[in-house]
């Protein structure tokens, strides 16, 4: 099936956790114990977040993941199936828990995270081959690094073979990511730190995140994303470098903003928008989610972004 044939349905291949968020009013030290002012409970996981912000947006997802036999593989797949994502290749492994992430929000909306990945660990190469016929139908392929390297190499390979533009989100940073590996994605989205971890070169500098990028661009991958926080987002091929500037808000809280840029991106790309617009929205979907808590629940849907984005144009025109 050529890419042009192909339906807008974007195929992830990633993590489920639940995530254990609690709000504090600053980091407590080492031996303190302090009064936390909230705690709250939702689902996450970077393949579950960059998920659902494409299909809140109106893209058919195909999901390929682990959960454990408990409540909270229950409440994940519960959650995934209301929000239309297709959970046939979503595998129940029995006798594991389920990943949670417990997460420390600062009252900046800075947060720290710590990822129990559970039966996400079981996610294999055999159910990308598995879930094989259904990759055939989507438009991009969609990979980040909670799940064990061999099953996002084999995601990868898998991707590239049938024709698909393949996204990897090379997040959380992981020192053994082989690069020669990743020959032949469209789109490599890292944040800084990730892109000094894979590139081995300093990125201080804008001069120096290019340089970086253009290192990685030389082995074999097509274009590079660099995210940049509230300063927006930096594209970086052979040819070009492409800043799309950073939206002001006011954050409370961070959590999960680099999956909803990238779950946007992917939507927009695949909704045929040129690479330049679907960045720019990105950025501007990520930047509304840390004015809201939480990860998933603070995903706009197709309707709110829309109206954003129509406030947006009008503000620009005044």
């Amino acid at each position: 099936m050529d890419a042009d044939e192909r339906s807008g349905r974007i195929a992830v291949v990633g993590s489920i956790m639940t995530d254990l968020i609690t709000y504090v009013t600053r980091m407590p030290e080492r031996g303190e114990t302090l009064d936390a002012p909230r705690f709250t409970m939702a689902p996450g996981g970077k393949g579950a977040n960059q998920a659902v912000a494409a299909a809140l947006l109106g893209s058919p997802v195909v999901f390929v993941a682990c959960v454990g036999d408990d409540a909270f593989g229950e409440g994940a797949r519960a959650n995934l199936t209301s929000l239309g994502i297709a959970t046939d290749h979503v595998r129940t492994v029995a006798g594991a828990a389920s990943g949670v992430a417990p997460i420390i929000v600062e009252p900046s909306g800075e947060n720290r995270i710590l990822i129990v990945r559970g039966a996400n660990d079981a996610l294999a190469p055999a159910d990308i081959a598995r879930a094989e016929a259904d990759l055939r139908t989507c438009a991009a392929l969609v990979v980040q690094l909670e799940t064990p390297l061999e099953t996002v190499y084999a995601a990868i390979e898998r991707g590239v073979a049938l024709g698909l533009p393949v996204i990897l989100n090379p997040a959380p940073a992981v020192a053994g990511l082989d690069v020669e590996r990743l020959r032949g994605i469209a789109y490599l989205i890292p944040n800084q730190s990730e892109l000094a971890l894979l590139s081995g070169l300093p990125v201080a500098t804008r001069d120096e995140v290019v340089a970086a990028a253009r290192s990685l661009v030389a082995r074999d991958i097509e274009r590079i994303i660099v995210t940049l926080g509230a300063d927006g987002a930096l594209l970086v091929d052979a040819n070009e470098t492409l800043h799309v500037p950073g939206v002001s808000v006011d954050a409370i809280d961070t959590t999960g903003a680099g999956d909803a840029f990238i779950g946007s991106f992917v939507h927009h790309l695949t909704s045929g928008h040129p690479t330049r617009v679907a960045l720019e929205r990105a950025v501007r979907y990520a930047a509304d989610s840390v004015t809201k808590p939480g990860t998933q629940r603070s995903y706009a849907t197709r309707a709110a972004f829309e109206a954003l984005l129509t406030s947006a144009a009008a503000d620009n025109t005044r």
